[in-house]
């Protein structure tokens, strides 16, 4: 059966929460120890630290490690299709502690769903998943071929999708949020592509008051989908 690993504390203790299926975990005596919930996870097994660095190909497990199903992405046209979506659209972010921290900011604002690309971006890893202190177990995450493509076939009267952009027409106090949104957000350095721009409906920015010209895509991403969710009450 094909599995994938989970690895850290928080990721797999989200995954025995979650939707799929967690077929084996593994943790220290140390771990076990300081986080009583371990004992309660089907198929536990004790293993030293070296096993478990050895298995996730990293010291970065927390001495908890897990094997669960593979990771189910949802379907991008039913994210949009709800009533009053708010998406959070990645174009080529490839970096996975971005996407993680991206998808963990998008849990936690109550957000639909975050769409990436098939290609050129990061997708759902150990390493996403612990980026987002298992935030990736419970907010959908969509695939799309195209994003520029889906952004097209979208749009509606009732859904605007936003570009973030450093220059933009209006700022993110300025900008009506309150209804279905599809936020877009470029790569660090690089920005939205053209292609992808202009299938948005307008760009937005976020006020900087400092010297600094641009935030992190997931603190960007943070706090525009924070602030739209301030404006929906």
């Amino acid at each position: 059966m094909t599995r994938e690993q989970v690895y850290g504390r928080r990721p797999v203790r989200e995954a025995l929460r979650g939707r799929r299926e967690v077929l084996e975990v593994w943790a220290t005596e140390r771990a076990l120890a300081a986080e009583p919930w371990l004992r309660e996870a089907r198929r536990l097994q004790m293993k030293p630290e070296r096993e478990l660095s050895e298995a996730a190909g990293t010291r970065d497990h927390q001495g908890v490690l897990a094997w669960a199903e593979p990771y189910r992405y949802a379907d991008a046209y039913e994210l949009a299709a709800v009533e009053r979506p708010l998406l959070a659209c990645l174009d080529q972010v490839t970096d996975p502690r971005n996407l993680g921290a991206v998808v963990r900011s998008a849990e936690g604002a109550g957000a639909t769903g975050v769409v990436v690309p098939a290609h050129g971006a990061a997708l759902v890893t150990p390493a996403v998943a612990r980026a987002s202190a298992g935030a990736v177990e419970h907010l959908p995450v969509a695939v799309v071929p195209n994003l520029a493509r889906y952004l097209n076939e979208i749009k509606r009267g009732d859904l605007w999708i936003y570009a973030a952009a450093a220059e933009a027409e209006q700022d993110m106090w300025q900008a009506d949020l309150t209804g279905g949104l599809a936020l877009v957000f470029g790569a660090e350095g690089k920005g939205v592509r053209p292609l992808v721009r202009r299938a948005c409906d307008a760009t937005i920015s976020i006020p900087l008051a400092g010297r600094v010209e641009s935030l992190n895509v997931s603190v960007a991403a943070a706090l525009l989908l924070y602030e739209a969710r301030r404006r929906r009450g």
